[in-house]
């Protein structure tokens, strides 16, 4: 999965921060690295096209897939990145899975579509794509046709898709609403698992957790041997794997002039910070 770790790199799917300046989370948390997965699409430009596209065409849930589809499916063969991508994920998941035993792809509304349609075309597999209102419409493995379907009883599912932290959104959508169909999820197959505990979340739900990158300390000491980070940055993003809270309570007592700039920052870092302070997130 080297090459995977590259792309990651490359296009900035993965993002380490400089030394003392950790990223704002929308949560009001700090920490080391930020991650948009969707970046190997290709580029973080290209990504954040086909995101836009998707919010332009959320309305229509019927002709969504395939709308969707073909951007990925053109992509995919234009583009080595993503492509090269694809690949790697294909073959893990026959490595992983008897491919024979999927029923059906499914993928949750949106960063999942960036991989899960176009898995489900090269292994010939019907997609299933869920909405967050926990909707969802099914499409043949070539898009070609997109129906309405209210009983999947008993049938298999593999879950495709970029992130996994915590699962949340696993345990309030896409599990339950495959469920809804009287199928279940049985497989997930994500890009980068962010080793937060959602593995053991998804376990305790049944369902099998498959990543090809993982954010550990195996992938900082890669990091650091590409020199993209120095041994400082890599002392942080061990401390910080082992204890992130902990890690950045004692950031913030080290550094008490970060959260002061950032309280007097622009709008966003600000709104950030402020959720920090007034929930106490760091118990400082």
């Amino acid at each position: 999965m080297s090459n995977i770790i590259s792309y990651l790199f490359e296009t900035n799917a993965i993002r380490f921060c400089e030394e003392n300046k950790p990223f704002w989370y929308t949560s009001g948390k700090i920490g080391p690295y930020f991650i948009n997965t969707h970046f190997i699409y290709g580029s973080e430009k290209e990504a954040n096209d086909l995101l836009s596209f998707i919010d332009s065409s959320l309305s229509d849930k019927m002709t969504l897939p395939k709308k969707v589809f073909d951007k990925v499916l053109k992509q995919y063969n234009e583009n080595k990145i993503y492509h090269d991508v694809i690949e790697n994920i294909k073959s893990y998941i026959e490595e992983n899975i008897d491919v024979n035993e999927i029923d059906y792809i499914s993928g949750g509304e949106r960063r999942d579509w960036f991989f899960s349609n176009i898995i489900a075309y090269l292994l010939k597999k019907p997609h299933i794509t869920i909405y967050k209102d926990l909707s969802t419409v099914v499409s043949d493995y070539d898009f070609s046709n997109t129906y309405e379907l209210s009983n999947l009883e008993g049938k298999k599912v593999l879950h495709v898709a970029d992130l996994i932290t915590v699962a949340s959104s696993y345990i309030r959508a896409w599990i339950p609403a495959i469920k809804n169909l009287g199928a279940n999820i049985l497989w997930s197959c994500v890009v980068v698992d962010r080793m937060q505990g959602g593995k053991e979340k998804l376990e305790a739900e049944g369902v099998k957790s498959l990543s090809l990158v993982n954010v550990d300390t195996n992938l900082f000491k890669n990091a650091l041997d590409m020199g993209i980070i120095n041994e400082n940055q890599l002392e942080l993003l061990n401390n910080f794997f082992k204890d992130p809270d902990n890690c950045m309570r004692e950031f913030l007592i080290n550094h008490p002039e970060f959260l002061e700039n950032a309280l007097n920052s622009d709008e966003k870092t600000v709104k950030r910070a402020k959720l920090l302070v007034d929930g106490n997130l760091y118990n400082l």
